[in-house]
């Protein structure tokens, strides 16, 4: 069985050999003077390059520069490292993925030798100008070519240069490096076998001959484990530069992309997110066989999982989201919502990083989609999607591996020496307006004004790595570390070190940030003895839920209470920073990454059997003759059979005029003709309604509203199950809410029962906005109404509010233990051995659980199960026939008698 990974970016790349002069631009001088005939001997050491040789072990360590040496020249890297250096290796087993700020923009080829993006130009920002472009494609489309003839031929003759040269496959810088350390981690656990990248190479791929890629293609795929999708520089442009990082990233981070930018980005950039999505999905399906599992990741293929159900209905399909899942608020101002939520769905597992990530996705498909929602999934028509929330972690053997290195020493000695007797503050962040980098220097600065006794005890270096069309940001970030210097500063001391770069050691991760995990991993005193550092962390990211608490979480927008938890990390206690450092180390060493993958994979194929043994294909029909045989050897027998839809079809709710059939009639008093039989009709009805349908069966047991409602078999009396003043009192509340949304769907009404409450729009004027209304409803219900112990569901036409704790499964229960009271009344032993439940609703699979349960401990010799229809079900058996068919089957069974 092979594990399809499938994400946007390989963990390889091409880099080809050219054999011309370096391309690059030349080093800075002050990186030229340390340059010496022994390579990289003379260079100044880098806290951020691992592979780099400081020179001979013998050597005495670097000289720690005074306090007036310029910090950035002192935290340098080697810019132009090489790439094998630079990189992790293919085979290293310790060798861990780099982070992504450190990825460069997409077509550029600025650190590898590779071709050019041949991507047009993006669309106009203004939409007036770009409806105007749509209208005259031909006009516009001579204008940029005139425009960009010349530069058009200089990058076709550069591309020309790639045709003939040799390549090599090397360790890529796209992409999403906590995937790859925990497959990584997954494979060192041996907790994966066979296992097989999906993905593109992260260059421009337009150049290349085909001879080329088929040669790429097949060396990556016999060599590496890795299936590569090519596609166009153009589409993949717009899905990636576009789609996903200028509309779909900032809506996942709650930024709505509401400007003329965005506007005209979603317009022209959508048809391409849909086209990568259908590449991807093609090559899955091509390269598949049964038994196959196909683990899909984050938000640039969320339409993947359903492109691959429609082709390959049976398939074992996992997604995980990487990024934040926002609020319905928030995801519900994408034009398209309806569409990827719909892909995501095509998954037999959803995985997200936090609870409250999962919640977010519920809510979502609920008010979007207008399904219903449960803690665990999603319950579609055909069959229940599972959701679950499983946060990420790190590769702690290669980390720990990694920080062993005589690298990390020497420069662990060189800072401690560098800050002796200060406090240092470390933070590395991305600069962009999500990472909330600027938040955190105000905080800082407000820190140092209010409490001045630590000046020149506490240093900040805050390493914020640099984003494309930033610029505005990085402009204000610049003047606060500008302020703060010029105020604190003294000529011995420098309170922040702001650090444009990145740090190899470090890295993070979208939607998780693990550079806290790995500074917890890192605190516990092994190599230094400065240990148990404390940990701050937005209350807003996704680690500050993974870490129960013993952070300092803070909101990163009240910097009065971002200031005062400087404070208090700086001046706690040893013995307090060590109690919260071993439950922060805990969490970080049980959320491996090893165990993200193993967990996630062992979920996937949990539900994926429970979703095929529920699949109407892997459910056999009912064998009557089986059946039959059962029926006849039993001593005694109880029949749960659900109303409308399996004894009778369904009949209008308003009717005045209430009867049941009469062949429904008679098949069940044949049933009831012989004493061994117990028989039972439940309906969602009123108790007075089911009086009236079933008056001519007088011994029949019934149950009303769903379980709210029992009256015992040979019995005339009804049993209210429910509290009916607590079920007043939330149909009051319940009630002004479903008002409120049937002023707004022309045709709708309301419907009350005792212990229930229904909104139906089947008839309302515009099917399409009631649909969007009732979703919105019955997320207003079930987010408010939550303690009173009550739900709305989604039903065909109608949203159906009742109570939690009262059900078909809850009448059954009770239906047993008042038969085995009575049995015991009349001194038999005779409990039933036979049961037949069926039923064709989802309210009736919360009863087939319940009875298929019974058989599986032994407690009932013959239990069968009958699912009236085609859908998805937890039924045994299964019947096409509708009512005629049940009716059939109980007849022949009534004849046995």
């Amino acid at each position: 069985m092979t594990i399809f990974v499938v994400s946007l970016f390989l963990p390889y790349t091409i880099n080809f050999d050219v054999p011309t002069t370096d391309r690059r631009p030349s080093l800075p001088r002050r990186l030229t003077r340390t340059l010496s005939s022994e390579g990289t001997n003379g260079l100044t050491p880098s806290l951020f390059d691992s592979q780099l040789r400081l020179g001979p072990r013998d050597h005495t360590p670097p000289e720690t520069p005074a306090v007036n040496v310029n910090h950035e020249e002192f935290f340098s890297q080697n810019e132009y490292a090489t790439i094998d250096k630079r990189f992790p290796k293919p085979r290293d087993p310790y060798s861990i993925a780099l982070n992504d700020p450190l990825s460069p923009q997409w077509g550029t080829g600025r650190v590898f030798n590779q071709p050019r993006s041949r991507a047009d130009s993006p669309p106009p920002v203004s939409i007036l100008k770009h409806a105007k472009e749509w209208k005259s494609k031909a006009a516009a489309r001579a204008r940029v070519r005139k425009a960009q003839g010349q530069e058009q031929n200089r990058r076709r003759s550069h591309d020309r240069v790639f045709t003939d040269l040799d390549w090599a496959v090397v360790p890529g810088i796209q992409g999403n490096g906590g995937l790859k350390n925990a497959v990584q981690a997954a494979v060192e656990a041996g907790s994966v076998q066979d296992k097989t990248w999906v993905g593109t190479l992260g260059m421009p791929t337009d150049a290349l001959e085909d001879t080329q890629k088929s040669d790429i293609e097949d060396k990556l795929e016999n060599e590496f484990d890795s299936l590569t999708v090519f596609v166009d520089d153009n589409d993949f442009d717009g899905h990636y530069s576009h789609y996903c990082k200028t509309i779909l990233w900032p809506v996942f981070h709650y930024q709505i992309p509401d400007n003329p930018k965005s506007k005209a980005y979603e317009d022209h950039s959508w048809v391409y997110y849909v086209k990568i999505n259908q590449a991807f999905a093609d090559k899955i399906i091509r390269n598949y066989k049964r038994g196959d599992t196909i683990w899909i990741h984050d938000y640039h293929l969320l339409l993947v999982p359903s492109m691959v159900r429609q082709k390959l209905p049976e398939a074992r399909i996992g997604f995980f989201l990487h990024v934040a899942f926002p609020s319905s608020e928030v995801f519900r101002c994408l034009a398209v919502r309806k569409e990827l939520l719909e892909g995501i769905l095509g998954s037999n597992l959803v995985g997200l990083q936090t609870e409250e990530y999962s919640h977010h996705f519920l809510q979502s498909c609920s008010r979007i989609l207008n399904v219903e929602a449960r803690k665990d999934g999603i319950q579609l028509e055909d069959r229940f999607v599972n959701v679950m929330h499983l946060p990420i972690g790190i590769n702690t053997v290669s980390l720990g591996a990694t920080r062993s290195s005589p690298d990390v020493k020497e420069w662990l000695d060189v800072i401690l020496e560098k800050y002796h007797g200060r406090k240092i503050i470390v933070a590395r962040d991305k600069l962009d307006h999500v990472r909330g980098v600027r938040q955190k220097l105000l905080a800082y600065e407000l820190f140092l004004n209010k409490y001045p006794q630590w000046k020149e005890k506490v240093v900040l270096i805050q390493v914020a790595t640099s984003t494309t069309e930033q610029a505005e940001l990085d402009a204000t970030v610049s003047d606060i570390v500008t302020r703060i210097n010029s105020v604190h500063s003294t000529l011995a001391d420098q309170p922040l070190v702001f650090l444009k770069q990145d740090i190899s050691y470090a890295h993070l991760r979208e939607g998780m940030n693990l550079t806290s995990h790995e500074w917890v991993f890192c605190q516990d005193g092994k190599y230094t003895h400065k240990r148990y550092g404390v940990l701050i962390l937005s209350e807003f990211t996704g680690s500050a839920s993974a870490f129960g608490g013993r952070e300092l979480s803070v909101n990163p927008w009240d910097y009065r209470q971002c200031a005062d938890a400087i404070k208090i990390a700086l001046e706690m206690d040893f013995k307090e920073r060590e109690s919260r450092w071993l439950d922060l180390h805990k969490t970080v060493m049980h959320h491996t990454a090893a165990h993200w993958f193993s967990a996630f994979i062992e979920s996937l194929a949990r539900c994926w059997m429970e979703h095929s043994s529920r699949d109407t294909v892997s459910i056999p029909r009912l064998s009557v003759n089986s059946l039959a045989e059962k029926y006849r050897s039993a001593n005694k027998r109880l029949f749960l059979l659900d109303y409308e839809g399996t004894l009778a079809s369904y009949g209008s709710p308003t009717s005045i005029i209430l009867t049941s059939p009469q062949r429904t009639i008679d098949v069940l008093n044949d049933l009831l003709l012989d004493d061994r039989n117990v028989v039972y009709a439940m309906s969602g009805r009123k108790p007075e309604e089911l009086d009236r349908l079933f008056r001519r069966v007088p011994k029949l047991g019934l149950v009303a509203e769903n379980g709210c409602f029992l009256r015992e078999f040979g019995n005339d009396e009804w049993v209210e199950m429910a509290d009916i003043a607590k079920m007043t009192a939330w149909k009051k509340d319940v009630n002004n809410i479903l008002e409120y949304y049937r002023e707004r769907t022309e045709g709708s009404w309301i419907e009350e029962r005792h212990c229930s409450l229904t909104f139906h729009y089947a008839n309302a004027d515009d099917l399409q906005a009631a649909d969007r209304q009732a979703g919105e409803c019955a997320s207003h219900i079930n987010d408010s109404c939550e303690n009173q112990r009550v739900h709305a569901i989604p039903i065909e036409g109608a949203l159906l509010v009742e109570p939690i704790d009262w059900s078909k499964g809850t009448a059954a229960v009770q239906i047993m233990e008042r038969l085995k009271k009575k049995l015991a009344n009349e001194r038999s032993e005779e409990m039933p051995d036979f049961i037949m439940v069926a039923g064709d609703g989802r309210d009736d699979e919360v009863i087939f659980r319940w009875a298929n349960n019974l058989g599986r401990i032994g407690l009932v010799k013959h239990v069968t199960t009958v699912s009236v229809g085609s859908r998805n079900t937890e039924a045994t058996a299964t019947l096409t026939q509708g009512v005629t068919g049940v009716l059939s089957a109980l007849r022949k069974l009534a004849a046995l008698s």
